[in-house]
């Protein structure tokens, strides 16, 4: 270095070489970049698009950082010739030739029109009305950084959205179109099935979403949080996401309706089978109810009902359902039918039970009563006279009808008391083997 200017210490011959081959790699990359923005589909997209909202804004604002970065750009080439035309003036530049490099790359002589600013209207730069501005080389880089930055942001955001929403949306409502011609085959139409309204919504919904996507992609464009690299963040999905599983939900009904076409007959034959069960068990009852009314006496025997028409009138409109196709109306009204024909005869098989109840405690009387006599007899006392005696009261009433079921209960157990105090423990004669039979 040698005498001092007004951007400091003058350059020598081997720093300007080296500043100007360093420049000459950075003016080098930076066309590189510019032109691979010039030829991003994104941005081609973005000339050739109808925008809307958010996008329009946005691409006005980088179109406009665009054409600035080429007039910076202009301006630092031209620079970074004029200096190398006085570098190549001779082998060994002159201490005048090493000053004006040192300004031309060191200080702010880098000449840039206001006029070219203006008409720009770059956002990061205050338009003003001056003539021209002037830059360092340095400064025009971080400027030309910037520009370029915010452009290729907004570029790559758009094109990412149209990547991947566009053709998702695309799928989405070819599945739709499919769904909705299974939908039509059996009878799911619009106004006369939930899912049908689904369908409907999900149409318009995806229509609606797939122009927004095309005019205004910025909008679906979740940036990253704490990220500033340019494009970083994601299509927001959240619409088409929503959308896709509620069109998986109706899929999902369809199929069960489908289901429904396929097995209804043999559903419908079970239903009346098992709605004839109950029917019969049902009558069963009534006629138990009568044969206990005249068996047994004072006890309270419940009344039967009759079988519900109610789900005989349901089971012949699922049959016309089934005749008319109409399996949108026949699926949900079968559901319902097997659930309450299931609960239909599970009410009749309790009321059989609560009917025949009487009956049963007769029969367990009946029993008891002949297990004690069989145990009296083992033990020889068959013959005893306060035995036979409860025992012929026991049997009568037992075996009478009218049952009085509370009065032959008393009966037996006064049978049984008898029974217990003859067979209690008794003294073995010496010699002979103690009894050690308990009652079974």
């Amino acid at each position: 270095m040698g005498v001092t200017g007004p951007t400091g210490p003058v350059l020598d011959r081997d720093e300007v070489d080296r500043a100007l081959a360093r420049l000459g790699a950075e003016h080098e990359a930076i066309e590189t970049s510019l032109l691979a923005l010039q030829d991003h589909a994104g941005r081609r997209l973005l000339e050739g698009a109808e925008l809307t909202g958010l996008t329009r804004e946005r691409w006005t604002s980088a179109e406009a950082s665009i054409t600035l970065l080429w007039t910076y750009f202009d301006a630092y080439t031209a620079t970074l010739r004029t200096a190398r035309e006085i570098r190549s003036r001779r082998r060994w530049s002159s201490r005048e030739d090493l000053a004006e490099l040192t300004e031309l790359l060191r200080g702010p002589c880098v000449t840039v029109s206001g006029g070219a600013v203006a008409t720009a209207n770059a956002p990061t730069l205050a338009s003003n009305a001056k003539l021209s501005e002037q830059f360092t080389l340095a400064e025009l880089v971080e400027r030309m950084n910037e520009l370029y930055a915010s452009s290729l942001d907004m570029v790559v955001a758009a094109d990412a959205v149209w990547s991947a929403l566009p053709a998702r949306i695309d799928l989405l409502a070819a599945e739709l179109q499919r769904t909705r011609a299974l939908a039509h085959s059996v009878g799911v139409r619009p106004g006369e099935h939930p899912a049908g309204d689904d369908l409907e919504r999900i149409t318009r919904t995806l229509t609606g979403l797939r122009e927004q996507v095309v005019s205004d992609p910025l909008a679906y464009w979740a940036p990253a949080q704490g990220s500033s690299a340019p494009g970083g963040g994601r299509p927001d999905t959240t619409v088409y996401d929503r959308e896709a599983r509620a069109l998986e939900d109706v899929r999902r009904e369809i199929e069960a309706v489908l289901t429904v076409r396929q097995d209804a007959e043999a559903r419908l034959v079970r239903l009346r089978d098992v709605l004839s069960r109950a029917d019969r068990t049902l009558a069963e009852a009534r006629s138990a109810r009568g044969e206990v009314l005249a068996k047994i006496a004072a006890s309270e025997v419940p009344a039967v009902s009759g079988p519900p028409t109610v789900l005989q009138e349901q089971l012949a409109t699922a049959a016309e359902y089934r005749r008319q196709a109409q399996w949108h109306r026949l699926s949900p009204l079968l559901e319902s039918l097997e659930q309450k024909a299931e609960d239909e005869l599970l009410r009749a098989r309790e009321s059989l039970t609560a009917v025949t109840a009487p009956l049963a405690v007769r029969a367990e009387l009946r029993g008891r009563l002949d297990a004690y006599k069989a145990k009296i007899a083992r033990h020889g006392l068959a013959e005893d006279p306060l035995l036979v005696e409860r025992y012929d009261v026991a049997r009568r009433m037992l075996w009478s009808a009218p049952c009085d079921l509370r009065v032959a209960e008393q009966a037996v157990l006064r049978y049984q008391q008898a029974a217990a105090e003859q067979l209690g423990p008794r003294v073995p004669e010496r010699g002979a083997p103690a009894d050690r039979r308990g009652e079974r």
